[in-house]
């Protein structure tokens, strides 16, 4: 059997990354070219040249005076941890199939549990926000399924006692290759969150495949076609063709979350999922997940602690 050119391409080596990010020098340099691609902008005036004042590590305009920081008002804002740190931490969320708890990333980074804990969850808040921002076409497969919680014994169907609701929709194209998901917790499998979800993530025209659930029914309302293949449960509906791709990668994610984490809050869900869309979305090329996320990162709000310990909005 030939091999997955996506799954066995080479990625970026530990070598190769100490390379590129080994240094504090060398992580500025990045971080700056990926903030201020046409060179510095002062955030107040608009002007282009600035001096900078290596003792404090900021910039000041030339033209108002005002000095901004590297990370001042992005992500990485108010970090007492070197940007090495950050940049091994991306790595090692995105080069990893199958991510990293924050346990395992302390003892890799060095750090305490809990800065740990608070650089993996700023980091899956920005996958989380940038996930929201791109919606699936052409073809998409659709399921419901949950997280979390335990089985209730005798009860057996849909939520069987498992406590958070989340859609999972792969988009695939005529060839019937996966090539984007969305996974986003919901709060139920209605009509109108169905609807609600379909006008935000899906774009009109979409032909939309499901197994039938009546909720499905809603995408109709967001101008997509509906798909439906009513197979009944088990074995006969995971192994049906049509859903060939969510039912895989409803396994997929299930099997990275309990390899990766001994448990989970429920009200981060939403983050974990991202994680996973996040790196399935940009398999295609392992190396600049990287810069890009750093890029995401830079222009994305900075997240204090009494904020980033707040459950997340379904999808």
């Amino acid at each position: 059997m030939a091999k997955n050119k996506i799954q066995f391409q080479r990625g970026m080596s530990l070598p190769d990354f100490m390379d590129q990010y080994g240094t504090e020098e060398n992580c500025r340099t990045a971080l700056f070219q990926l903030r201020w691609p046409n060179d510095f902008t002062c955030p107040v005036c608009g002007n282009t040249t600035c001096c900078e004042i290596r003792s404090r590590k900021v910039y000041q305009c030339h033209r108002c005076h005002h000095q901004t920081s590297l990370i001042a008002g992005t992500i990485f804002q108010s970090t007492h941890l070197p940007l090495t740190t950050w940049f091994l931490a991306m790595y090692l969320l995105t080069q990893n199939k199958n991510g990293v708890s924050a346990l395992e990333l302390s003892r890799q980074l060095g750090v305490s549990y809990d800065a740990a804990w608070r650089m993996k969850h700023k980091l899956m808040q920005v996958m989380l926000e940038r996930g929201g921002t791109k919606r699936l076409s052409s073809r998409v497969e659709i399921d419901d399924s949950y997280l979390g919680g335990k089985r209730v014994a005798g009860k057996r169907g849909r939520a069987a006692g498992r406590e958070t609701p989340f859609l999972a929709a792969v988009e695939t194209y005529m060839d019937k290759k996966p090539q984007r998901i969305k996974l986003s917790k919901v709060k139920d499998f209605r009509k109108d969150e169905v609807e609600r979800w379909s006008k935000q993530n899906l774009d009109p025209g979409t032909i939309v495949v499901s197994d039938g659930l009546i909720c499905f029914n809603a995408v109709v309302n967001a101008g997509c076609i509906h798909e439906a293949h009513v197979v009944g449960g088990g074995k006969q509906a995971v192994e049906h063709p049509a859903f060939k791709w969510v039912n895989t990668i409803l396994g997929n994610v299930k099997n990275s979350l309990r390899g990766t984490y001994h448990s989970f809050r429920q009200k981060h869900i939403p983050r974990y999922l991202a994680e996973f869309q996040y790196r399935f979305n940009r398999r295609f090329d392992l190396p600049s997940m990287i810069p890009r996320l750093a890029y995401v990162a830079l222009r994305t709000p900075p997240m204090p602690l009494r904020l980033l310990t707040l459950a997340e909005k379904a999808w």
